[in-house]
């Protein structure tokens, strides 16, 4: 067994990308989820910032044309196997920025939903979506991850 799939059994790191929107969904990825009432850690589910230590991106917010590029290059550099969960209505579908998107997914602005951009395996919808929501959308990817070579 790889070191990388032993530490996969020990511990899941989880990565945010907020590529746009409200922050709302962040709001309560970060500040619910992660805080002592969820305590995600306690499982050994623990926020990264590098996307070589990620084992799961979480996407939320629509993904803003400034914001295209640096999405694929994090999503790239997370190592296989590895889960993508778009969280938020915005993430999902476009939400209210629905409008400003063509019928291809995107315009010069706005690309929605995220799956425009890199494969999602989960979505959790919402606007905010309930922190344990999220946590199940987290929970979901982990087959894919942890059942891998």
């Amino acid at each position: 067994m790889n070191l990388k799939a032993t530490s996969r059994k020990n511990a899941i790191h989880v990565m945010v990308a907020y590529t746009g929107g409200c922050n709302g969904c962040d709001i309560e990825i970060v500040n619910a989820v992660l805080s002592p009432r969820y305590d995600v850690e306690q499982y050994r589910v623990l926020l990264t910032w590098n996307p070589r230590e990620a084992d799961v991106l979480i996407v939320s917010g629509v993904v803003a044309w400034q914001m295209v590029e640096p999405l694929k290059k994090i999503y790239e550099s997370i190592p296989e196997p590895k889960g993508v969960v778009a969280v938020g209505a915005c993430a999902v579908n476009g939400n209210v920025y629905k409008n400003l998107v063509g019928d291809i997914g995107q315009n010069e602005e706005i690309w929605a939903p995220v799956d425009t951009v890199i494969p999602v395996d989960v979505k959790v919808p919402g606007c905010a979506p309930r922190p344990e929501d999220v946590i199940a959308g987290v929970v979901k990817a982990l087959p894919k991850i942890l059942e891998a070579p």
